[in-house]
Formats: structure tokens, C-alpha cells, sequence
């Protein structure tokens, strides 16, 4: 494939080493006096070594390589130690490489290498970031307007709860901050135009992911999210919010499935509700 990935001008080196510390992946070594990239597959052609060469002797080209591969990059770093992993989590993090991230946390789960607590905590937004804006996570405090303020006072509510985006199940990353030992509502993504208060109600206090189990395609990745949640973000308690349509039961089934799946054991409630905003059922399951 053809793809942007460093270049190293074997004139301009002098093998200082300088570029290493910067290469969160561990592609360049120093072979022979010089900076050399290992192998292409453990370069994901973001440059972040190109501002620590003294000499300019790093730069981006467009060619022919192999793509990258973030599994065999984690399994490489892992090896090294935890701060190691924590330098190329961040990396990942700040780039807002969502699926790279995702790949690493399940090769570490696979491998038992433990999270860096650190990792949730990362901040989650950068101003120019490249990453997609409607994907770009983002953690923030639901901030009242005077008007729903004023209408809370007089015993209407319409405040927004919501504290972090996104929140479509395939676009979260389980390494976001704001799941984080936090209370996960998954909710069909009909759900919160039938309830009224679902704000108030439903989503306050709690994180959110959304998802149709009828239409949405890749529905195992979910499955994998779920559990990784549950494993990985240690998300506290699960509620999964469906509409009485028999459809719907396949999103408790995906959260059963993970739940069933996961190492670490957490409550399961399931809460159904008729098409015009009812609570038909609440239990945990």
C-alpha cells in the first residue's frame, strides 16, 4: 500500500540518537552509526521524531510500504515496561488515533499487562488536532443555561446531562477518561426521544454509548467494547436502556454477552420502555 511514513537521509545523520526518545512506536533503531527505521510496519507515518532531529535529517514521503501494524507495535513496547506503554498510549491519545488505540488495549489485555491508570486521565482534546471533529473525544461539564435554569426552579428541567463526546459505540474509545470507573448507560438509540426527563432521569451522573442493535453493522466490535469497558475502563455498573420492540433485546443480549465475557464482574440492569415513554421493566439481570 501506499502511505506516508518517515524518511531518514542517511548523509544528514549522525547518529546522535536524538530521534529515538520520539518514536513512541520503537521504529528507529541505530544500526551502524545511523539512524535506520526497522521495519515499516512499526512506523505510523505521524512524524512525531521529525522535530527532534538536530539536523532535518527525518522527513514524511509518500510510498510504497507495509501498513501499519499497532498489534505488533504494543507487543514490542510491552516488553519494555509500563512507562513505555504509557509514552505510546499518550502518543496514540493525542493524535487521536481512536482504532489504534482500541487494538493496543486489547493486545495488552490479551498479553495481562496491566493499564496505566494514567491512560484515562489523559486529556482528551487538543486544539488542532487532525483527528475527525465529530469523532474527537472530548470530556466536558454540562453547563445549565439561565432559561433551563430558571425552568429547573420552577420544577422543569431541561438542563443537558450529556459530559463527553462521541457517543456512538462504534466512534468511543474504552481509553476516554470519562468512562473511567464511571456508571455506563447504553441506550438504544431511539430510547431518549420517547422519555421527556430523560436527562434528568436516566443520564445524569452517568456516561453514555448508543447503539442500534437492528441497523448498526459490526455489532461484535461492540461486544469487544463492552468487555473492554468493563475489564479495562472499570466501569462501575452497566444500564442498558431498550425500547419494547422485540429488536431492541439484542442490545441487552451484546451487554449480557460482554458482561459474561469480562474477567471483572459488574451489575447489569435492564430497563425497557414502551413507545410512548413508559418504564414497562426495570431489573437487574
Amino acid at each position: 500500500m501506499k502511505r506516508g511514513i518517515i524518511k531518514i537521509d542517511e548523509e544528514k545523520c549522525n547518529g546522535c540518537g536524538n530521534c529515538i526518545p520520539g518514536c513512541p512506536e520503537g521504529a528507529i533503531r541505530i544500526i551502524e552509526g545511523k539512524a535506520r527505521l526497522a521495519k515499516d510496519s512499526l512506523c505510523d507515518g505521524l512524524g512525531a521524531c521529525l522535530g527532534e532531529c538536530p539536523l532535518g535529517a527525518i522527513t514524511i514521503e509518500e510510498r510504497e510500504s507495509d501498513a501499519y501494524d499497532e498489534r505488533l507495535v504494543i507487543e514490542n513496547i510491552s516488553k519494555e515496561g509500563l512507562a513505555a506503554v504509557r509514552v505510546h498510549l499518550k502518543h496514540l491519545n493525542e493524535h487521536n488515533e481512536r482504532e489504534y488505540l482500541e487494538t493496543a488495549l486489547l493486545v495488552l489485555k490479551e498479553k495481562g499487562v496491566e493499564i496505566p491508570e494514567e491512560a484515562y486521565k489523559m486529556e482528551s482534546h487538543h486544539s488542532g488536532h487532525p483527528g475527525c471533529p465529530g469523532s474527537r473525544s472530548m470530556s466536558f461539564t454540562p453547563k445549565p443555561s439561565a432559561e433551563a435554569e430558571a425552568r429547573a426552579e420552577m420544577g422543569s428541567s431541561l438542563a443537558s446531562e450529556l459530559s463527553h463526546w462521541p457517543i456512538q459505540l462504534h466512534l468511543i474509545s474504552p481509553l476516554a477518561p470519562h468512562y473511567f470507573k464511571a456508571d455506563l448507560l447504553l441506550c438504544a438509540d431511539c430510547v431518549p426521544f420517547t422519555i421527556g426527563d430523560f436527562h434528568a432521569k436516566f443520564l445524569k451522573g452517568k456516561t453514555l454509548a448508543v447503539a442500534c442493535p437492528k441497523l448498526d453493522e459490526g455489532q461484535e466490535i461492540y461486544e469487544e467494547k463492552l468487555t473492554a469497558l468493563i475489564d479495562e475502563a472499570q466501569i462501575n455498573t452497566l444500564t442498558v436502556m431498550v425500547m419494547e420492540v422485540p429488536c431492541c433485546g439484542g442490545l441487552v443480549r451484546l451487554a449480557q454477552a460482554a458482561a459474561a465475557k469480562a474477567q471483572r464482574k459488574v451489575p447489569v440492569k435492564c430497563v425497557q420502555v414502551s413507545l410512548q415513554g413508559e418504564i414497562l421493566r426495570e431489573a437487574w439481570v
